[in-house]
């Protein structure tokens, strides 16, 4: 009797069971890609009516990247239910994270969110970028660099190259008008 309830323990302990973060990670992000694909897509993202190709649509590429991550968050769900993951040595790790780090991270999405008509495209990119090297104990000041080229690259990118109109940022056209 004694072997079998260490047994038990042991199997307790190295696996997370059914509710696992795997499946409720994949439950949720799958609620939130449907939620995007059946009304924020169709609702907040216009067709103009001289487009002929549906590729070049403006809605074509929230709609492939909504449809994959759906069908990955899926496939997440499904794996966490068939197979719970184990309990590893990295578990343990991850719970001496200090909540500054937490912080910081959360932090850089929230300011992402709310700052991107203010800032801008670029502006909110940076300050995000630099919040989450900061959250990463990253020193070095050519990394920091990084954090002011790489939002303005992937902006201009997207604005030049693909055509996607991004803001400016409230703040900038303001000092432009002066």
């Amino acid at each position: 009797m004694e072997k079998s309830e260490l047994q038990f323990g042991a199997a307790s302990e190295s696996h997370c069971g059914r509710c696992n973060p795997n499946s409720i990670l994949g439950g949720i992000f799958s609620v939130l890609a449907a939620g995007f694909l059946f009304y924020v897509v169709p609702t907040h993202i216009e067709i103009p009516a001289h487009m002929q190709h549906p590729l070049l649509s403006p809605r074509f590429l929230p709609q492939l990247a909504g449809w994959l991550v759906l069908a990955l968050s899926i496939l997440l769900m499904i794996d966490g239910l068939v197979k719970p993951p184990k309990r590893t040595e990295t578990d343990e790790f991850r719970r001496g994270v200090p909540i500054v780090r937490q912080l910081l991270m959360v932090a850089a999405g929230v300011v992402y969110v709310l700052f991107f008509e203010q800032l801008g495209a670029i502006g909110s990119g940076v300050l995000a970028c630099v919040l989450l090297f900061l959250a990463s104990g990253l020193r070095n000041l050519w990394v920091y660099a990084l954090a002011i080229v790489f939002p303005a690259v992937v902006t201009l990118l997207f604005i030049y190259v693909l055509n996607v109109p991004l803001p400016p940022g409230t703040l900038w056209e303001s000092l432009s008008l002066i």
